[in-house]
């Protein structure tokens, strides 16, 4: 078969030609692009029950996800993952054309390569094989696929969850296939993520002409006093499974396209990606802390905090992180770190579900230029998978 030309899923275990296929959907949030009836054909030909709700929410985009099953026996293990991907930028400027599913010097190119059609495939591939060779095994395998993780993260996985429990379905544990490698695939199992919270600060002085600031009241020293006073000291020097939570200034502006005027207000932006010490509420009360502290009576400033679903959790290492971790191990011949490095991710909302762990391909293109993985790399995941699967449900084999 010519992986190159249109896709046509002859083989479904065959991850590559699956992968290939979906990035040749061009499902940039909120689009689906096809991907989703592109999965949903290939697993209701093996007999999995597919369902494609669709959530709103006012102000965003309505948003297709995808839920299938086969089985209803306990205990059910679920794959998880997201079809959306970010722009592709300038189509012009890629080797291969952003949504062509390329195979070349042994790479598949295209948006979604890594961030992760290329795991999406591997799990369906591997779900299809398993049920195959084991047309009777003892449970149920499931997956939650949404179009919105790249986008709001608001009509996608967190209601797609809802929905499934609310039907009566549930979940033992989940493996979540972001792209989790540093460089070599086994390199890294995610088995927790930071929390991230964001503040806006505005230190609030007077306008007034630079030659008579007596008349004044520059913002800007007070800016740099409260920043300084934010990220002088470290929040915490981490702990057993995670490093030191992180405050970063990301924004700083005036506004002020004059030099002789002295502004009124100077505003900062900051982000903190914060370990399992903290929740979003002790970290703003931290925050108070440390502003007021450096503050005194001699600067005005206000804060407000961005809503934020994005705290810190942890799936502790044991028998299952062992099993995930033993597949690998069996196929790649590396036993993988187990990281709580990274952004966020879908697993905070299944992790209020079920233990949840992430591993998929290697991330080092994604969402760049050229976004790429390796050929062989998409079909090793996959095995991979059903190796879990097969230890999983066969645990004494």
């Amino acid at each position: 078969m010519d992986l190159n030309s249109p896709a046509v899923i002859e083989d479904p275990t065959d991850a590559l030609s699956l992968a290939q296929a979906l990035i040749r959907c061009p499902s940039v949030t909120p689009e689906d692009g096809g991907a989703l009836a592109l999965l949903d054909s290939v697993l209701a030909a093996e007999g999995f029950q597919v369902e494609r709700p669709i959530f709103s929410e006012p102000g965003t985009p309505d948003i297709e996800n995808l839920y299938a099953r086969f089985g209803s026996a306990s205990p059910c293990l679920v794959f998880a993952g997201h079809t959306d991907v970010v722009p592709p930028g300038n189509a012009e400027s890629w080797t291969h054309p952003p949504f062509s599913g390329a195979l070349a010097d042994g790479y598949l190119w295209g948006r979604g390569a890594a961030d992760m059609k290329g795991g999406v495939a591997a799990m369906a591939a591997a779900a299809i094989a398993f049920v195959r060779r084991h047309p009777d095994w003892p449970g149920s395998i499931a997956f939650l696929i949404t179009g919105d993780e790249e986008g709001p993260a608001v009509n996608g996985t967190v209601k797609l969850l809802d929905w499934a429990r609310d039907r009566g379905e549930r979940f033992d544990h989940c493996i979540l296939g972001e792209p989790t490698n540093p460089n070599a695939l086994g390199d890294m199992i995610k088995i927790g993520r930071r929390g991230s919270l964001t503040g806006r600060l505005t230190v609030h002085g007077t306008q007034g002409h630079v030659g008579y600031p007596h008349l004044a009241d520059n913002p800007i020293p007070g800016m740099v006093r409260l920043l300084a006073a934010l990220t002088a000291t470290p929040l915490d020097a981490g702990t057993t499974h995670f490093d030191a939570s992180n405050l970063e200034p990301t924004t700083v502006d005036v506004g002020n396209a004059a030099t002789n005027v002295i502004p009124a207000d100077a505003k900062a932006v900051f982000n903190i990606r914060f370990n399992d010490l903290w929740s979003p509420q002790t970290l703003e009360a931290e925050i108070r802390r440390r502003l007021d502290a450096a503050a005194g009576n001699s600067v005005r400033y206000t804060l407000a905090f961005d809503p934020t679903n994005a705290v810190s959790f942890l799936t502790a290492p044991g028998p299952f992180t062992n099993l995930v971790a033993g597949a690998i191990e069996m196929e790649t011949g590396r036993r993988p770190a187990l990281s709580t490095t990274g952004g966020t991710s879908d697993a905070r909302f299944i992790k209020n579900y079920c233990p949840v762990v992430e591993f998929g391909l290697v991330g080092q293109t994604m969402h760049q230029i050229d976004e790429r993985v390796r050929a062989d790399d998409v079909n090793a995941l996959a095995a991979i998978y059903e190796r879990v699967l097969s230890a999983y449900f066969y645990p004494d084999a």
